[in-house]
């Protein structure tokens, strides 16, 4: 074996389990394997997981916050006009720097595939060739996935429909679409019409931003999920943000989710921006903003959580940590139960993996031998603790290395605790 991982916990709560690892797959899973190995790592009772996927992002934009001004009222609108602003100045090179960056403080945080969303709505597709030339840069360690996505709307911008064919053309990866942008509602259902009818004709995945309003009568979900079915993209199609769904009349919805998911149609919620976005119109009380994940989930529809932003037009904050966004996705959703808290390490985990279509992603033997061994024991403890990773392997090899988090407490009338830490016991 080229590594062996001893005594690590896995997220389905199977302890003292080693991993055994040659030619960069998992070759086995078990206790107590009888193997020899080039690397051994102890991982002390510590989480082993797949690692971290963020199913929705927008790298084009990444670390651009503060260019050519700050949004001032931090609103969606106000995000999408500074974008406008700042794309006749933006450069290949200067998009290139800024998004492998991004990836490098990905990888050190465990985050080893991105869906990226990349506006095609600028004629120059600028940031379509500098993040295609990020993808083939990265792709020995992180799985960046590409959607052309027409910012300025699909009808509403005169040559987006010709350069999203364009950007597929040159190696895009995923429709993209975002029809509540659109002038009227029947130009975003039409919208929705004509890019999965494109994306059916080409054999290609989906991901629309839909209905990111706080607008309950906003409902192009029930046409994206109508389209999807119509065309047979069963499992190919995902809806983004969602958040409407918040403010929606509970019979609606009722009658909403089943269509979903007989569509095979999956969610993805983005915590840290839809909390931050939304509700920008109420007084109180003030809408959480977030689509309903947990009625979702009860309905069995397959729910991502996706970082969105890091330092751009739309959120000033952010670092890549999707244990930062399980968090935030939890408290907002208000899925405290055990279960529930483990239902959103899967929403940065397996779940996106699934709506991304990763091969090869998982803990079984044949499975890639990409992993994150985290400073914590269950999946929980993971998201409470916003745990470190110790390592951070891909194909086999570590790639990012930190030391356990730890402290030593020295307090009047007590003897020194060395090594304290806050795990559970």
């Amino acid at each position: 074996m080229d590594l062996l991982i001893r005594n690590a916990a896995l997220p389905s709560g199977r302890t003292g389990v080693d991993i055994a690892i040659a030619g960069g797959r998992i070759n086995a899973v078990g206790v107590a394997l009888a193997v020899n190995a080039d690397q051994v790592i102890d991982a002390g009772g510590n989480l082993v997981t797949p690692p971290f996927v963020d199913a929705h992002f927008h790298m084009d934009a990444t670390l651009s916050y503060g260019l050519p001004r700050v949004n001032s009222s931090g609103t969606l609108l106000e995000g999408i006009a500074l974008w406008g602003e700042l794309k006749p100045a933006l450069t290949q090179e200067a998009l290139f720097a800024r998004a492998m960056q991004y990836c490098d403080w990905a990888v050190a945080r465990g985050l080893l595939a991105i869906r990226s969303h990349v506006d095609i709505c600028d004629d120059r597709l600028l940031a379509v060739e500098a993040l295609l030339q990020v993808k083939r840069r990265v792709a020995p360690y992180l799985d960046l996935q590409l959607v052309a996505f027409p910012q300025d709307g699909l009808l509403r911008s005169p040559r987006a429909f010709a350069n999203l064919k364009r950007a597929i053309a040159m190696g895009v990866d995923v429709v993209g679409g975002i029809p509540h942008f659109e002038r009227t509602m029947a130009d975003g259902a039409e919208s929705i019409r004509l890019l999965c009818e494109f994306a059916a004709e080409k054999g290609l995945r989906v991901d629309m931003h839909c209905d990111e309003s706080d607008d309950p009568m906003s409902r192009h979900i029930e046409t994206l999920a109508f389209h999807t079915q119509r065309l047979g993209l069963h499992g190919l199609v995902a809806g983004s943000h969602l958040t409407s769904m918040h403010s929606m009349d509970n019979y609606y919805v009722s009658k909403l989710l089943p269509l979903i998911r007989e569509a095979g149609v999956a969610a993805i919620a983005n915590p840290l921006i839809n909390i931050t976005l939304q509700g920008r119109h109420d007084s109180y009380p003030k809408r959480r903003g977030m689509t309903r994940v947990p009625e979702m989930l009860a309905a069995g529809i397959d729910v991502a959580f996706g970082h969105d932003c890091v330092m751009d037009p739309w959120y000033s904050l952010g670092s890549g940590d999707m244990l930062e966004v399980a968090h935030m996705g939890l408290h907002v959703a208000q899925m405290t139960g055990q279960d529930a808290m483990h239902e959103c390490f899967m929403a940065v985990t397996e779940t996106p993996a699934r709506i991304l279509g990763l091969g090869g992603y998982g803990l079984t033997p044949g499975c890639n031998a990409d992993l994150v061994v985290l400073d914590a024991g269950c999946t929980v403890e993971a998201i409470r603790l916003r745990a470190g990773r110790r390592y951070v392997i891909r194909r086999g090899k570590i790639i990012s290395q930190s030391p356990a988090a730890q402290a030593t407490l020295t307090l009047p009338g007590r003897p020194p605790l060395v090594d304290f830490r806050l795990h559970s016991a």
